[in-house]
């Protein structure tokens, strides 16, 4: 297989997440209940979302802009991408776009948040954006900065908590 093959299919890129030093944590604990102990301590340095008396992984927006322009065009779609990252106050890690034929961008933004994905019908002026992020970032920032890109009024979002009631139950356990 060429270097080429390898990089199509991922291999080899660096992110720099094969960086990251994990020697300083600690082995998580066997058991469930211990587990979810260890995520409600209070001094725990973790990106879980603390809000409303919930504890949850992170925020995932399912964000539909209708009526867009410039849904075709990858330079303009990885532009809003840094604005919604940097408005959002993420860490971006990496981008990728690629452009479909006759039209059409799916596209990611790698952060070490989350993401922030999306996949475009421009012949139907339509982009289905997910932005989903942990800690203190946050996604919903990014909902005006993607009608400004996109010149459009109609953005349609729907908010997931990821992971609510995950610790609840596993303390339960």
């Amino acid at each position: 297989m060429t270097d080429a093959s390898l990089f199509q299919l991922g291999i080899g890129l660096e992110t720099g997440a094969h960086a990251e030093d994990s020697r300083s944590r600690k082995a998580a604990p066997d058991s469930p209940g211990a587990a979810a102990g260890c995520l409600l301590d209070p001094d725990r340095a973790d990106h879980f979302i603390r809000r409303d008396g919930s504890v949850f992984a992170g925020t995932h927006l399912i964000i539909e802009v209708v009526g867009g322009e410039g849904l075709d065009d990858e330079a303009r779609i990885a532009s809003a991408f840094r604005d919604c990252v940097a408005e959002c106050g993420a860490t971006l890690l990496h981008i990728h776009t690629h452009k479909f034929s006759p039209q059409g961008v799916s596209g990611v933004a790698v952060l070490a948040e989350s993401h922030i994905s999306v996949h475009t019908w421009p012949e139907a002026r339509y982009g289905a954006f997910d932005v989903f992020m942990c800690g203190d970032a946050d996604p919903w920032q990014a909902v005006p900065v993607l009608r400004r890109a996109f010149a459009t009024r109609d953005v349609r979002v729907t908010e997931l908590r990821r992971g609510e009631g995950l610790l609840a139950r596993a303390l339960a356990a």
